[in-house]
């Protein structure tokens, strides 16, 4: 039996049980791949201060995140192809999610629908949107989510246009998608895998099945999204999304000083500083080396600031707090634990980092994580 102590473990795990090319797609960046080995090395090279004897008997981790009531400082950040690393993947992550009593975000690229999830849980989840050339669809997409009672809509900035990822091309994993023959014995010798999905709700794109012609078939309607990103994305659609939906709205996806500013400015209720995961630019800074010029810049304002980029520990949170972030949401890890276990494998990830993020707490004299600033950093 693998004893498993951390989110690498379950990474681990995730690479053997799934096929190749779906844990590429997890795990993989963007051309050369510079940006997604700088978000972790960057992260790694940030110091953290020891202290001794102080009491630090009675600790909390609890916070919020937009108003909301969270356990730690993490939400399950939206993630495409979510129901590919396990079967009805969307409803264990949400549940799981849940459960530990942190948000789940549902993305547009869900193989789940928004109703499918919406009628296997009990509590309001977060919906991510791309606006796209259809902004009727877009729309449709929103009122969807107002009547799923999504307590808040995440806006993703960056995918006006796609980025290459070589190793989903190389793999087959590519728009329109194509089956090797390599692929096809990879997909043989997981056979639980191949179970788990075949069992599950939906086999395609559940957000847009009503909407698409040939949406049964998954290369049809990935040969519509790739139609759908659109160059002439601007400020003024983040004016028209807010102008339609009444609830808490979250920007995703900057990474640039200027830029926040011009977020901040259209009131939004949180600013996640993210680069995609490394998927998108590659050669753009990390998340975490931006993350504080942005808060320099906009901090103290009414929009909240969250972290994305590589998160996959309790210390990768706690410095990240550290920095400035509100709160954090987590990509890769989440796939990583899904395709590991399943609802209980994200439950078990939550649960290392939630661990970590205590024990790293204590061990820098820091009982509650409202006290975390810049003093718990050896800088």
């Amino acid at each position: 039996m693998t004893v498993v102590t951390n989110i690498q473990d379950l990474r681990a795990i995730a690479m053997r049980k799934v096929p190749r090319a779906v844990f590429h797609y997890a795990d993989r960046g963007s051309y050369d791949e510079a940006t997604i080995r700088a978000n972790k090395a960057d992260l790694s090279a940030i110091p953290l201060r020891q202290r001794v004897m102080i009491d630090v008997s009675d600790r909390s981790t609890a916070t919020t995140m937009i108003g909301e009531k969270v356990a730690l400082p993490l939400a399950i950040a939206p993630t495409g192809l979510t129901g590919l690393f396990h079967g009805d993947g969307e409803i264990h992550g949400c549940r799981a999610a849940h459960a530990a009593g942190i948000p789940f975000t549902l993305s547009t690229m869900s193989i789940c629908s928004i109703e499918d999830v919406a009628g296997a849980v009990s509590k309001p989840f977060w919906f991510q949107l791309y606006v796209m050339k259809d902004r009727k669809f877009s729309e449709s997409l929103i009122e969807r989510a107002k009547a799923a009672k999504c307590s808040a809509l995440v806006l993703t900035l960056d995918l006006q246009i796609q980025g290459q990822r070589h190793m989903d091309i190389k793999n087959g994993l590519s728009v329109p998608p194509k089956l090797t023959v390599a692929n096809a014995i990879d997909i043989a010798t997981k056979p639980a895998w191949a179970l788990s999905v075949l069992m599950g709700k939906r086999h395609s794109f559940g957000n847009l099945a009503e909407r698409v012609p040939g949406a049964d078939s998954l290369t049809t309607l990935s040969q519509w999204i790739a139609g759908q990103f659109d160059p002439s994305l601007s400020w003024k659609d983040v004016e028209w999304v807010r102008s339609i939906w009444p609830g808490k709205l979250i920007l995703k996806g900057v990474l640039d000083v200027e830029d926040a500013k011009i977020a901040a400015e259209t009131g939004a209720d949180a600013i996640v500083v993210s680069n995609h995961g490394g998927r998108q630019l590659d050669g753009a800074v990390s998340s975490i080396s931006a993350l504080p010029r942005i808060v320099d810049a906009i901090g103290g304002g009414k929009s909240e600031i969250w972290f994305d980029g590589g998160v996959t520990s309790g210390q990768d949170i706690l410095k990240a707090r550290a920095l400035g972030a509100r709160g954090c949401m987590m990509g890769k890890a989440f796939l990583w634990s899904l395709a590991a276990g399943g609802q209980a494998g994200v439950a078990q990830a939550i649960e290392i980092m939630r661990r970590e993020l205590d024990v790293s707490m204590a061990l820098t004299g820091t009982k509650d994580i409202e006290q975390v600033d810049a003093s718990v950093l050896a800088l």
